[in-house]
């Protein structure tokens, strides 16, 4: 019988912690295996707090042994030592012996990583296409009146006669060429798919980037550093478009330790087990990481950073951070901020693994 119920528990598309009335972990299935990271053998007897990722679900089964009731949590993070942190949705039930005393309990893990992330995926395209619809009709209203602002202020310049009014009329015509210039940039979000595909090293990509920004005044400043995994292949993508993404990225990084040296990482990794829908096929991921070491995003301005015009800093357009999720959205992928203020920012971009035919 034990024989058949492991099997059974083998079988299963979720992953199963067995614990004993103390919160010992007694038996892990293979899928909870993977999601935790650890074997069966290696956490038997631990309490379930001091198991790989158990710390996320414990306060759940410590609930359920007191109290006798199931508890259910979705779209829990649960978090890994070297990869970004699995999201699952978790059930906690008790199991009771002939008198209904609850002897253990059962945890069942269920992956939703893949599904959260084709759900972030679909957002940031839903995200990129409305900016599109907001771009063409600001361009629309706001052009037109720009250019004759800028006609009359040359004309105004030509028949001035005194040069504090010629200077105010080229400072009107320099204002003006600088809002056009933004338009310009904000048109991108409403000109559909413009990339160029083509089979790109993302690593060559990369290494532009970091040779690019080493002449830099800010990047002779901070240390660069380079963690590339050299298993990823030639992926198809708009070489110009990535290297346009990612120096938007390190530029950012950059100047958030513009106040004091620094180290800026860009990393690279291979990953089988997120896959990125596109056309019909799931694929494999390349993702590269952007880390900086600087004081963080402020807590209340990181739901605004992909806002158009908004910016924390001195100067700048607020378009950065934009533009480049609308590049990664074009090529199938999606960008991630973390950050913690006093600890950095990391931004993540995931990239489809599309070879060329």
């Amino acid at each position: 019988m034990a024989g058949n119920l492991r099997r059974v528990l083998e079988a299963l598309l979720d992953g199963v912690v067995v614990v004993d009335d103390e919160g010992a972990v007694r038996q892990l299935n293979a899928e909870a295996c993977r999601i935790l990271g650890t074997s069966s053998e290696a956490v038997a007897g631990r309490p379930v707090e001091r198991m790989p990722g158990g710390e996320a679900f414990a306060k759940g089964v410590r609930a359920v042994l007191a109290g006798g009731a199931s508890v259910v949590e979705n779209e829990l993070a649960l978090p890994r030592r070297f990869q970004s942190d699995l999201v699952v949705d978790v059930a906690i039930s008790p199991v009771a012996d002939e008198d209904g005393r609850t002897q253990g309990a059962v945890v069942l893990l269920r992956d939703r990583t893949i599904g959260t992330a084709l759900r972030a995926v679909e957002s940031e395209r839903a995200q990129s296409a409305a900016l599109g619809r907001m771009a063409a009709g600001i361009a629309h209203e706001v052009k037109n009146p720009l250019a004759g602002i800028r006609g009359a202020a040359e004309l105004l310049g030509r028949r001035a006669s005194g040069e504090r009014d010629r200077d105010v009329a080229e400072l009107i015509v320099r204002e003006v060429d600088r809002i056009a210039a933004l338009l310009d940039d904000f048109m991108i979000f409403a000109r559909g798919d413009v990339l160029r595909l083509a089979p790109v090293n993302l690593h060559r990509v990369l290494d532009d980037v970091l040779d690019v920004l080493a002449t830099d005044p800010l990047g002779a400043r901070a240390q660069l550093v380079r963690a590339f995994d050299p298993s990823i292949p030639e992926i198809l993508a708009d070489g110009d478009r990535l290297v346009q993404v990612f120096l938007n990225l390190a530029r950012n990084a950059l100047q958030a330790m513009e106040e004091r040296s620094g180290t800026l990482t860009i990393a690279t990794r291979l990953r089988h087990d997120h896959r990125i829908e596109l056309a019909g096929e799931r694929l494999p991921s390349v993702v590269v990481e952007v880390s900086d070491t600087g004081p963080g995003i402020p807590e209340e301005a990181r739901a605004h950073v992909m806002t158009p015009f908004f910016t924390t800093k001195r100067t700048g357009t607020g378009l950065g951070l934009p533009l480049a999720r609308h590049f990664v959205a074009l090529h199938g992928g999606s960008l991630q901020i973390e950050s913690r203020e006093g600890h950095g920012t990391t931004v993540r971009v995931s990239l489809p693994l599309r070879r060329a035919a």
